[in-house]
């Protein structure tokens, strides 16, 4: 029998198995959707996090202090050295940018809260942080803060603040400083108690004139030797806490694929198994027209297969508007999703790959097309002359 023939049967046999079939079908192409929409979140997730951070905080990679612990807030202190001579020409050309941190206390509202003072060029380009409002101040000591720094402590543009700090000696100092800008980021790291200033400005209050503690490189730029005082740490190792986190919940969503599509697959073969005991006689008298045992269970398992097909099919008719309007217009996120440590803005955008898609589908139709052999094997004990009389061995 020719292969164009099996198929045509198949497709019969499907169309006749009516309400069936569609409810396979339907089963199978919410599968599709769910694990293809949730993957796109997560991808979306992290794609968007990761443009959001090298952005505002990580630029093109960055040199330590080698003291520096950026989980441990008691290493600032000690971890300031000498910008190296070696990064001076890529400073001076803007590929560069130094960054020091200086532990500070301010009094929001009486009560005394700890920040961290960041110092950085207010014509530095590297990162999107408006540095460049502070130059044009009037004010002795103008600083950004962010839009969550300024709702934790009540701190509107234009109100003033007492800061405190230590200067290079261990002595204590503090000044005044004018809010001259709030701006918005998805980055909580370089918002939540935070206050950034000209680094020129906090290198003469401290006392810590060409020092540093960091030094961020622009995109593209080739690490170079800077002395066994710095480390140098490439987008690999910034990003790890975050893509680890991505893949640590993707890895989790994938007891809910297994689930769904185990549902899926259990409703097709539960469905083979039935139809070959329905249409044993319709087997028996198949073969004794002549089609070969693997013919018939070609015939089946092509069945489950097209199943497949039709859910892919099916699935495309309501998932890629779906999937496309999410993709567009993003997803909404609560409030309380922005204090997860992760950079989410206000709205998240999925993101859907041709591998996502290809992938997906490729593994629904091959779990399709192996359910649906498994009991099509038993028709390779089964006799024609048995099946015509409706038995089955």
């Amino acid at each position: 029998m020719q292969p164009l023939l099996i198929f045509k049967l198949a497709v019969r046999n499907l169309i006749g198995a009516g309400l069936r079939t569609w409810l396979n079908v339907g089963a199978l192409s919410f599968v599709f959707v769910t694990i293809i929409g949730t993957q796109g979140i997560y991808n979306g997730l992290n794609e968007q996090a990761t443009h959001a951070m090298i952005a505002m905080e990580l630029g093109g990679g960055q040199y330590w202090h080698r003291n520096l612990d950026p989980f441990d807030p008691l290493t600032f202190e000690s971890a300031r050295g000498e910008i190296p001579s070696a990064l001076q020409p890529l400073i001076e050309s803007g590929k560069a940018a130094p960054l020091l941190i200086v532990p500070g206390v301010i009094f929001p509202g009486g009560q005394m809260q700890t920040v961290q003072l960041k110092g950085l060029p207010v014509n530095q380009k590297i990162l999107k942080l408006p540095m460049q409002s502070l130059a044009n101040s009037d004010a002795d000591f103008p600083v950004l803060i962010g839009s969550r720094m300024a709702s934790a402590t009540g701190l509107r543009q234009g109100d003033r603040i007492m800061v405190r700090w230590r200067d290079v000696h261990g002595t204590y100092d503090a000044r005044e400083v004018f809010v001259q800008t709030v701006f918005k980021t998805s980055v909580g790291t370089v918002d939540e108690q935070q206050l950034w200033m000209p680094l020129k400005k906090l290198q003469q209050l401290t006392g810590l004139e060409n020092k540093a503690g960091k030094i961020i490189l622009a995109a593209n730029i080739a690490p170079v030797d800077a002395g066994e005082e710095w480390i140098f740490h490439d987008l690999d190792y910034l990003l790890k806490d975050l893509r680890e986190m991505v893949k640590t919940k993707s890895v989790s969503a994938m007891f809910m694929y297994i689930l769904l599509l185990s549902l899926a697959l259990l409703a097709i073969f539960d469905t083979q198994v039935l139809s070959i005991f329905k249409r044993r006689k319709e087997i028996g008298m198949l073969m004794a027209l002549g089609m070969t045992r693997g013919q018939v269970i070609q015939l089946f398992t092509l069945e489950g297969a097209i199943h497949g097909m039709l859910a892919a099919g099916f699935g495309a008719l309501y998932g890629i508007p779906l999937l496309g309007y999410l993709a567009t217009h993003g997803w909404a996120l609560p409030e309380y999703t922005r204090g997860y440590g992760m950079a989410l803005g206000e709205r998240l955008y999925p993101s859907y790959g041709p591998v996502l898609v290809a992938g997906t589908t490729v593994l629904v139709l091959a779990a399709v097309t192996i359910v649906s052999f498994l009991p099509a094997r038993k028709i390779a004990d089964m006799k024609p002359t048995e099946t015509l009389r409706g038995k089955v061995q």
